[in-house]
Order: structure tokens, then sequence, then C-alpha cells
């Protein structure tokens, strides 16, 4: 696919995983449009695009369908990342704000439909994998895309409206043609990721000096934590290659404790605190790690940073960028909202 002049439409476009994105569509030549109601998204993610005119910035929401359709209106290819969303605290405590994505969805994917675009771009989750099957972490678990079937059992309503998008998706695949890809992020983290995401959450403790260290849980969770870079150069490709609505991994096979990541936080900030595990916290599956062998074969993608590389680089952004008055303000908030 040749992105010159490509119509593109990015939602929730000012996010942190979308602003990425759009930067690289727009390295690519693509005529971008961001479509985001900035409840998470910020618009100093992407301002600079919006001063020099390399992106059009429609504000509104999507679940307003008469905004979905004025989103989706003259697009060629949607990149669809805009969700109701949050980290682990968000998705267990709350359940009505991620319900509302099955009506964005809904929207989004009748809009495209009705404009005639060429293609949808997914972000779905591993949230939309079986929760039994995530149990135990002394079993080496790799996830197949396959395991997302009857009985389904998804991670809360977050991870059902995720699933229920994908199966959509399919649905106007076989009965009116509309090509598309949904892609099931695995834990993402990198520069301009927020405070209620585990990574984003252990390195600001340590920026604000936090004693003792918080740890969610056992701290024995099992992740595979994915850098952004390599999340947005699997978007693309999926992009480019997949048309069928199949369901794809993006993930490392990296298998991380929880508590080796927040130690590692501790030892390359250099700060030296007691880490407290809080078990009556949220701490989501035990076990979630992804394979990747589908994303290797049908894309020709792997991922290229390791955990601990892209940790450190995402903790030299953090220190270099924030605040901590401003951070110890809002923190204690992030943990648990969007």
């Amino acid at each position: 696919m040749r992105w010159s002049r490509k119509k593109v439409l990015v939602t929730g476009g000012a996010s942190f995983i979308g602003s990425h994105l759009v930067d690289k569509l727009v390295e690519r030549g693509a005529t971008v449009r961001v479509a985001d109601n900035l409840s998470s998204g910020k618009i100093k993610n992407i301002e600079g695009h919006i001063k020099k005119k390399r992106i059009e910035f429609l504000k509104g929401d999507l679940r307003d369908t008469s905004f979905a359709k004025n989103a989706v209106s003259g697009e060629e290819i949607i990149f669809h990342l805009a969700a109701d969303h949050g980290g682990r605290g968000y998705v267990d405590l709350h359940q009505a704000g991620p319900a509302s994505n099955l009506l964005m969805d809904g929207n989004l994917f009748y809009s495209a439909l009705k404009a005639k675009a060429e293609k949808v771009i997914y972000a779905s989750s591993g949230c939309v994998y079986p929760n039994y099957l995530q149990k135990d972490t002394k079993k080496r678990i790799f996830l197949k895309e396959g395991l997302v079937a009857p009985p389904y059992d998804a991670d809360n309503m977050y991870g059902w409206a995720k699933l229920m998008a994908e199966l959509t998706l399919k649905a106007y695949y076989r009965e009116y043609g509309l090509k598309s890809c949904s892609l099931r992020y695995f834990t993402v983290y990198g520069e301009r990721g927020v405070e209620n995401h585990a990574v984003i959450a252990m390195i600001a403790r340590a920026f604000v000096g936090e004693n003792p260290f918080s740890v969610w849980g056992s701290g024995k969770q099992i992740r595979n934590w994915t850098y952004i870079d390599d999340i947005v150069s699997g978007t693309i490709l999926a992009a480019e290659k997949i048309d069928d609505a199949t369901a794809i991994n993006l993930g490392t096979t990296e298998r991380i404790r929880v508590i080796d990541a927040a130690r590692e936080v501790l030892r390359y900030t250099r700060h030296k605190a007691k880490l407290v595990l809080c078990a009556d916290m949220p701490t989501g599956p035990l076990n979630r790690v992804a394979d990747n062998s589908l994303a290797k074969k049908l894309l020709g993608w792997r991922p290229r940073v390791k955990f601990y590389d892209g940790l450190h680089r995402t903790i030299d952004w953090y220190f270099s960028s924030k605040n901590k008055k401003e951070v110890r303000a809002y923190l204690s908030r992030m943990l648990t909202e969007r």
C-alpha cells in the first residue's frame, strides 16, 4: 500500500498509542484526520501537526452518530483506536464506561460501511482472551488467537466490548465485504503513556519518591509488556496486508513478573524504597502472554524492543518531561481512573 496522500482517519489519535500512529502516518505522507473527544487523549500530543497543518483535527464523541458519520466521510483507511479505557484499576472497577464502547464501535463500523471506506483497522486487546486460561502462574502459557472461542470468558466489560467489536467486523466482512483487521494489543507502554497503566504508574511512583513502594497483588502476575514503536509498526503492517477481518496478536513473548519490573524501575532510577505488596488491589489475569507467531507469518512482524530496554527509554522520557508537584497532585486518582 502506498500511503502518500492516502486519506486516513485515526480515532483516538490524540491518545498515547494514537498519537504515535499519527506521527508515523504523517511521515509516510498520508492525509490524516484525527477524531478525538480528548477525554483521555491530549492535544499536546499532536499539536505540532495541527499547527503545521499536517493533519485535520475533529473534536467530538464517536458515540454520537452524526459525529461518527462526519468523521469517516471521505476517508479510505480507518484506524479505530478510540475507546473508553484505562489501566487495570479502571478495567476492574468501572464497567459502565467501557460498556459505552459497544455503542461507539457500532456507530463507527456502520458509518464506515455506509461511507464505503476501504478498510477498518481495529485496536482490540488481550482482554478478549478467556480468563479461565490465565489463572496459573506456574504454567508457561502463550495465548494463540484461536483460543478466543466459545465458551467466551472475556476480561470485564472492557474485554467483552472488544470481543463484540471483533465479531462485528467479522460479520461485516462476510456479509458486506468490509475489509478489516483486529489487532489484539498486549499491555502497551512507552513515551506518552499515562499513569493508569502499570509501567508508567511504577515509574511515576519512583519519580515522586514513594516509600514504601506499592506493587499491586502478589507481584507474581506475568505480563508481556509491548513497546509503543513495535505496536505502531505492527498496526501499519496490518493495514497493508490484512483484509479478511483476521484477529492478530501484537505482543512480545517475554514473560515478565510485575515484581521484577518494579525492582528494575527502582534499580534504574536509583530510588531506594521498601517494596510493599497490596493484595487487595486489582491484579487482573495472573498469566497473560501472547503467542505472536501469526503476526510473524502474516505481517512479517516481530517485536524489536526488549522490555528492559524499552523500560529504560520510558523512564528517561518520564523523568525528563514531568513535574513532581503536578504528578503528586494527580497520581493517586489516575491509578484507578482515566
